[in-house]
This record gives C-alpha cells, sequence and structure tokens, in this order.
C-alpha cells in the first residue's frame, strides 16, 4: 500500500479538506451514499470508471476520516452497507453546491477541459 512521504499541513481549512476528499471519487461516493446507494456493488454501478480495489480504498479513506460507517451484517455471503455519519452528512450542502456551480458553468467547464483533452469533446466527459 502507498505510504506517504510529506507530512500534510493542517493549519488551513482548505488543506484539511483536500486531506479528507482528496481522491478521485470521494464526493461521488458521499453523494451516491446520502442518495441510499449503500451497498459495495450498488456504488460500483453508479461509478464504473473506477475499479472496485480504488472505491474500497477511497471508501476505507472516507471511514477513517468518519465521513461514512461501514456495518457489516452477520448473514453468508457477508452483506455490508455504507451509510453517512452526521460529520459525513454536513458535507452534503457544500457538495450541492458545488455540483449547481458546475452544472451552471457546465459549457464553459466542458471548452476548458475540451483545450487539454481534446478527445474529451467527443463525450467521453460527460
Amino acid at each position: 500500500m502507498y505510504e506517504r512521504k510529506t507530512i500534510p499541513n493542517l493549519n488551513c481549512g482548505l488543506d484539511l479538506i483536500g486531506e479528507v476528499l482528496y481522491g478521485k471519487w470521494k464526493i461521488r461516493l458521499l453523494w451516491f451514499i446520502n442518495e441510499g446507494h449503500k451497498r459495495p456493488s450498488e456504488l460500483q454501478r453508479k461509478i464504473p470508471d473506477a475499479t472496485r480495489r480504488v472505491l474500497n480504498i477511497q471508501l476505507k479513506e472516507l471511514e477513517e476520516h468518519e465521513l461514512v460507517i461501514r456495518k457489516i451484517y452477520p448473514v453468508v455471503p457477508p452483506k455490508v452497507e455504507y451509510t453517512l455519519t452526521d460529520f459525513g452528512e454536513s458535507l452534503i450542502p457544500i457538495i450541492s453546491s458545488l455540483g449547481n456551480w458546475g452544472d451552471t458553468h457546465q459549457e464553459r467547464l466542458k471548452t476548458l477541459i475540451s483545450k487539454k483533452f481534446p478527445q474529451a469533446g467527443n463525450g467521453i466527459i460527460d
């Protein structure tokens, strides 16, 4: 497993948020768990571009940061569900605002991203 070599800056709110939410899929995982998609297989279907391994790593990090709770049911085969903590739920309005900003500026952002990644203009990024 990757071991970080640099010490995080814990003196700035933006750096703290970055430490907790850094990861390509974390914001989407929080959003989808809030929408009721609680099983790992459901989350995998909602984010098909992510590998199961990466999703598991990021779910574990969200759990370590007390944003989600993992519940394991004692059945065969084992059943796992994730729910947001109150701390995790406090991020949902912020994530919603970011999503609304992205929707409002969607065309401009697509144009800017397409300049760096010309193949994105072919519908790869939606």
